[in-house]
């Protein structure tokens, strides 16, 4: 561990309180903060009478300290918040001078105060300290909004216009948007003003500034008359798609008519096409056809949606003919379009899961063929590859290289790796197989099968060799993906700075601003690795740690378990109630890192967590599930039940040996049917005769199953790293599993 990690990280740092942690965080007078820190947690609690009076003591007991000082900035936003802003001010001019490292969140309250109490100089005085501070304030767009509306109830719309536009990136939208439009039209710059409440109103449909936008737009108009400019179509679609994105196919349907009734051309036709599809979308899947089929156009973008949906129609009403009508329609009158693209791949996808090769294998082709710098390219080049080794065609190794070498960065590649390995042990080739398997560890760590490979690896027959230097400098002719940097985990003087400021505002029991410091910290200044970790590390629950890393680090597993200390790992890949775990594991003769994998996969360890096909707790118990496995017990079932954490690990874990006893002890196998139903891999098992059980997890036709069970088993291995040793154990072999 890196010494910064052992000075500054005591034990207490594993607070589970949201931020309150951090109270303690390079402390000077430890027990002073401690005190403190509970007395504001307490009060920002619960907002008592007898509450506020101990924090109230205690900056009276400590007038020349920061802590002091703390404790009046926590009864300063308190008051605000309750709108006692004279109280605020109070208790925010006694500790300026004490607070040097917060003084833009003095200022902000301060000026905030102000402004309630109707004194609309001083705040714009006040703020100059935000847009100053070093570091980077994350008050900044909030203390642009105030300022404006300082502005512009002082009569100086033109300088709120000012600030605001100075500050646009930083302005929380479309707050931001709604405030700056009815600047521009207190400065009568009408035209402007009109834009922006239409960012708003089309923008942002489904929220209250909409409201407010549109009943503004509605006025301007009678205002402007011929002069008001009016929405762009572009602008008007947009409305229509968020109302259709947001469920509400009813105002989708409206604003798709108003367009069809207004505009012309393309835009009409396009608008029409739209009005059809609803009908799709509500499941009308004849009307939805028939109303597309009787559309004439002339726009080649509306024509191409529109067979597009009418093969997705064809689709859900299995119309074999049709399907291919809109296919081969497509390729005729839209070789290039996108809408081809997506029907290719749609319709490749419906006959992949139904095992017809000779139907989806030809899509897949025009797929990469006719469109290869698309994203899907890749995938649908990866289907027609897998086929050519599943079936040992002669030619599945040039395949599998042509791959690596037209689609660099590709999620297969480490597959492509793999199973050219296994194909050059097949023939005979230990040192060609070594080298791919090298290559598939140190390009694609954390991967499955990098982890497969660093098994092959161990394997005597190929352990003995050397590289080959041809396939090393085929492999190095590759196009490489860029590769992220090391990480440091010392951090930077800006880091340091930023933990010390959310140090101080968890001190004073301000939770959410402590957070809200760290995670701007971590876009502004670089290392969100260091302040995910205090993030993480003081969050109030094993899966909120686990949301706040993957959200500020969305390409964590890029990076090697041994490139990171394990106090970045272990709030990724957490291991609560790990007592009951590693009990109810055993008992079934499970490993209970697996187990740990498969419930991060499935819960993410929240106790609570219930999914769309209402299975509940950790281990995603179905409620018919639970009370099949309680039907011994004497104890009245509710599903409510499965939220018990010791419980849901009890049965989860029964259910999971279950399983793994039907699927003969193939742990891919098992974890299918955990995630997709015995039925499914029964039928899967029937399409190949797989060699290995990897073989049939890459032949899984559902994406969702195929990454589950790749993650389930990747999880596994990461769990180990960190919290044990040694291969990963395969479950002991038994007669019964005890209930």
């Amino acid at each position: 561990m890196l010494a910064y990690w052992a000075k500054t990280t005591p034990a207490h740092f594993f607070s589970r309180v949201a931020c309150g942690a951090l109270a303690l965080f390079l402390a000077a007078g430890a027990g002073r903060a401690q005190t403190l820190e509970s007395l504001a947690r307490a009060f920002h609690l619960h907002r008592t009478p007898a509450n506020q009076a101990a924090l109230q003591r205690f900056a009276a007991a400590h007038p020349k300290d920061q802590d002091g000082a703390l404790a009046l900035l926590a009864l300063a936003v308190a008051d605000r918040e309750q709108g006692r802003s004279a109280e605020a001010l109070r208790h925010l001019s006694l500790a300026p001078t004490r607070l040097a490292k917060l003084a833009d969140y003095l200022a902000y309250y301060r000026a905030a105060a102000e402004f309630d109490l109707g004194n609309f100089a001083a705040p714009v005085q006040d703020l100059e300290a935000v847009w100053k501070a070093d570091p980077r304030s994350p008050l900044q767009g909030d203390a642009a909004m105030l300022a404006a509306r300082a502005h512009r109830e002082s009569g100086r719309p033109a300088d709120a216009v000012a600030v605001l536009r100075a500050y646009y990136p930083s302005l929380p939208q479309p707050a931001g948007d709604l405030l700056l439009a009815s600047c521009y039209r207190a400065a009568n710059d009408l035209a402007s003003a009109v834009v922006y409440y239409q960012r708003v109103f089309y923008e942002y449909p489904a929220t209250g500034d909409a409201e407010q936008a549109g009943s503004a737009l509605q006025e301007l108009k009678l205002e402007l008359g011929e002069l008001f400019p009016p929405p762009t179509t572009q602008a008007m679609f947009q409305r229509a798609e968020r109302w259709l994105h947001a469920g509400d196919r009813q105002r989708a349907r409206a604003e798709y008519t108003a367009i069809a009734a207004q505009a012309a051309g393309a835009d009409r036709e396009l608008a029409r096409v739209r009005l059809a599809e609803i009908d799709y979308f509500r499941y009308e899947n004849l009307a939805a056809y028939a109303n597309l089929k009787a559309l004439q156009l002339s726009s080649d973008e509306a024509d191409a949606e529109r067979l597009y949906y009418m093969l997705e129609c064809a689709r859900r009403l299995e119309r074999e003919d049709q399907i291919r009508d809109a296919i081969d329609r497509l390729a005729q009158a839209h070789p290039q379009s996108p809408w081809r693209l997506k029907a290719l791949v749609s319709a490749g996808n419906r006959y992949l899961v139904e095992n017809q090769p000779e139907l989806y294998e030809p899509l897949y082709r025009a797929c990469y063929e006719s469109f290869p710098a698309d994203p899907q390219a890749a995938y649908c080049h990866w289907k027609v590859a897998w086929r050519q080794y599943i079936e040992r065609r002669p030619d599945a190794a040039g395949y599998l290289r042509d791959h690596l070498m037209k689609f660099a960065g590709s999620e297969s590649s480490s597959a492509a790796l793999y199973y050219l390995g296994r194909l050059s042990e097949a023939d005979g080739r230990p040192g060609d197989a070594r080298t791919y398997y090298a290559e598939a560890v140190g390009r694609y760590p954390n991967h499955y099968y990098s982890g497969l490979a660093t098994q092959r690896l161990l394997d005597p027959a190929v352990l003995k060799t050397t590289e080959s230097a041809s396939v090393r400098e085929f492999l190095s002719s590759l196009p490489r993906p860029p590769r992220r940097p090391a990480e440091s985990f010392e951090p930077a003087p800006a880091a340091r700075a930023r933990i010390e400021r959310a140090r101080l505002l968890s001190t004073a029991g301000l939770a959410e601003l402590c957070e809200r410091e760290l995670r701007f910290g971590a876009g502004a200044d670089g290392q969100p690795q260091l302040l995910a970790i205090h993030l993480a590390q003081a969050a109030d629950s094993p899966f909120r740690a686990l949301h706040i890393m993957k959200s500020l680090l969305p390409d964590y597993m890029s990076m090697p378990v041994e490139s990171a200390p394990a106090e970045f790992w272990r709030p990724l890949f957490p291991l609560p109630y790990r007592a009951a775990l590693e009990l109810y594991s055993k008992q079934r003769g499970l490993d209970p890192y697996l187990v740990a994998g498969l419930i991060r996969q499935e819960s993410e360890f929240n106790p609570e967590a219930v999914s769309p096909a209402q299975a509940y707790g950790l281990t995603q118990i179905l409620p018919s599930t639970g009370r099949a496995l309680l039907k011994m017990s004497r104890r009245r079932f509710r599903p409510a039940m499965l939220f018990a954490p010791e419980l849901n690990l009890r049965l989860g874990t029964m259910y999971l040996r279950t399983v793994y006893d039907q699927n003969g002890g193939q742990w891919e196998q098992t974890l299918a049917a955990y995630n997709a139903g015995a039925s499914r891999v029964r039928n899967w098992l029937t399409w190949a005769n797989y060699r290995e059980p990897a073989e049939f997890a890459e032949t899984i036709p559902f994406s969702e199953t195929r990454n589950y069970v790749f993650a389930v088993l990747r999880n596994a291995l990461i769990y180990r790293k960190l919290y044990g040793s040694g291969p990963l154990a395969a479950p002991r072999q038994k007669k019964q599993a005890p209930h």
